[in-house]
């Protein structure tokens, strides 16, 4: 007898991570997992702040407990980094989590979400297990088309989702242009923005919504602590918006959803300035390295303000095949109806050397063969 599993349930298409080192160097068949280089997931090659790793040591010795269940000194950390009041301010097992929150706060049947075209696929995810339509607004050279998108607003909209800088295509929009959006847009239909990358942005780039969240406008702002911070593994991202949103996410969130390790990580974390900067160094010269290379060898790339680029290759799939073999991960893009696309992280100079050189063998085996 099957399962009576919900049929919208049996529907989705779960969200397809980048390929973890130890399953592709057992697959080539290496002990070795330092041969493999992966620059697939938009993970920091620089690694986790000291500040948070000396904070993970000593709270590792308390975790026969429980975690502050509702992250009072995260949140108190946060808000006094943000200039906000606490009461705008929820952390969350990773901003995934936040999303998920979002669609059991709005969104239902009959309802519907508006978003890039090309922007973050957990978007669609969400509205699919709610049950809600997705209305993907084709993007114009690559960027979020702030007109389309508000022109597609319709009475069953519920949320409007921008990513900025955006996944997967590291574009980022005018900051004025975005403010104007969110002052027009918000007292319509909740506004999220998705600002996962926002610590690598130009200081001119760096939009600041915050004053609409202050002003009671529904402005949900969307931030993590994987990027710029190198604390992936430890599932931690925070939402800023209305104490009213808020308070909707802290009713639907399970209880504990922050580990201890996470919440003293993350609150280190924030002190870390220098981490920060020796990370947007990396990435700024690292990009510039990689758009060099795919410039020499013919490809054209799309112009980043993230830790990656978006490169077109032609046939992504093979061409990730093909340099997964020479020992280096990166990412297909036919998930986001870019087939002929792949996606690069942004890693150290000699992964960046690496990640060249593996994408020219490749390339010169597909015109040998």
């Amino acid at each position: 007898m099957p399962l009576p599993v919900h049929p919208w349930i049996r529907d989705l298409r779960p969200y397809q991570p980048g390929r973890p080192i130890e399953e592709v160097a057992r697959e080539l068949g290496l002990s070795d997992v330092a041969a493999v280089v992966k620059l697939a997931s938009n993970e920091n090659a620089l690694g986790p702040s000291p500040l948070a790793l000396r904070a993970l040591r000593a709270a590792a010795r308390e975790v026969h407990r429980y975690p502050d269940g509702g992250a009072v000194r995260l949140r108190r950390a946060l808000a006094e980094r943000l200039g906000v009041g606490v009461e705008h301010v929820l952390p969350g097992h990773g901003s995934n989590e936040l999303i998920a929150f979002l669609g059991h706060a709005f969104l239902g049947p009959g309802t519907n979400l508006v978003m890039a075209d090309r922007a973050f696929a957990v978007y669609r995810l969400v509205a699919a297990l709610y049950r809600a339509e997705t209305v993907a607004v084709p993007m114009r050279d690559h960027t979020h088309d702030l007109d389309a998108m508000r022109a597609a607003i319709t009475p069953r909209t519920r949320l409007v989702f921008i990513a900025n800088p955006n996944n997967p295509t590291g574009t980022a929009v005018d900051p004025g242009a975005l403010d104007r959006f969110v002052a027009e847009v918000a007292p319509r239909v909740p506004v999220v923005v998705d600002e996962a990358y926002i610590e690598l942005l130009a200081p001119e780039r760096r939009p600041d919504l915050r004053p609409h969240v202050r002003a009671g406008l529904p402005v949900i702002l969307l931030r993590t602590f994987s990027k710029v911070y190198g604390l992936a593994g430890l599932r931690i991202g925070y939402a800023v918006a209305h104490p009213e949103a808020i308070e909707a996410f802290d009713r639907v969130r399970q209880p504990f959803n922050v580990n201890a390790l996470a919440q003293a990580a993350a609150i280190a974390a924030l002190g870390d300035e220098a981490h920060v900067a020796r990370t947007r160094r990396m990435t700024g010269s690292g990009r510039r390295a990689l758009v060099r290379a795919f410039d020499r060898l013919g490809l054209r790339s799309v112009p980043s303000e993230a830790n990656f680029v978006l490169v077109h290759t032609g046939d992504g799939r093979a061409l990730c095949a093909a340099m997964q073999r020479r020992g280096v991960i990166v990412r297909p893009m036919d998930a986001y109806g870019m087939p002929d696309h792949v996606r690069i992280t942004v890693g150290r100079p000699a992964e960046n050397r690496r990640c060249i050189a593996a994408l020219e063998e490749a390339l010169g085996e597909r015109e040998d063969s």
